[in-house]
């Protein structure tokens, strides 16, 4: 009936770390979740959304499509999107193409909002032109007046 290759919907919360749980190590799951309580260390990974609510506490480096952040976070984030809601404290480092933060929130954190890039599909690597490289800008000389001759 229920087979393990069968998916949940990318919704349904499937995992959920309690007020009262403590959890401490790399969390992978293909469906969402919600985290009431602490995580002490280690990574949350899932292709949905992670939801932090007011009581969670967490220390650990978070990759979802999309994280919510009401409790306190202490790590990295690297998602499609990322909202901090009223009440939250966020600390590290964001990764994100989306980002939307209400008024209340305390963000120390370094924030990099990747965006999207034309004709580049989303969760690529865009690697930025280096510094060093110097750009060859053609010189137009006017008609009549050759390019060494005095002027």
């Amino acid at each position: 009936m229920f087979g393990r290759n069968q998916r949940p919907e990318p919704d349904a919360i499937e995992v959920i770390i309690g007020p009262r749980a403590t959890f401490v190590g790399v969390l992978r799951c293909d469906a969402s979740i919600r985290i009431d309580g602490a995580i002490d260390g280690g990574s949350i990974e899932t292709p949905a959304n992670v939801i932090l609510t007011e009581t969670a506490r967490v220390q650990a480096d978070i990759t979802p499509k999309t994280v919510s952040v009401r409790g306190i976070c202490r790590g990295t984030i690297r998602a499609d999107r990322v909202e901090l809601l009223e009440g939250s404290q966020v600390y590290g480092a964001l990764f994100v193409n989306s980002f939307f933060m209400d008024d209340g929130v305390l963000l120390q954190a370094e924030l990099n909002i990747q965006g999207v890039t034309p004709g580049v599909t989303p969760g690529d690597t865009v690697v930025p032109p280096r510094p060093d490289t110097q750009a060859s800008i053609p010189v137009v000389t006017p008609p009549g007046n050759p390019p060494d001759s005095p002027g």
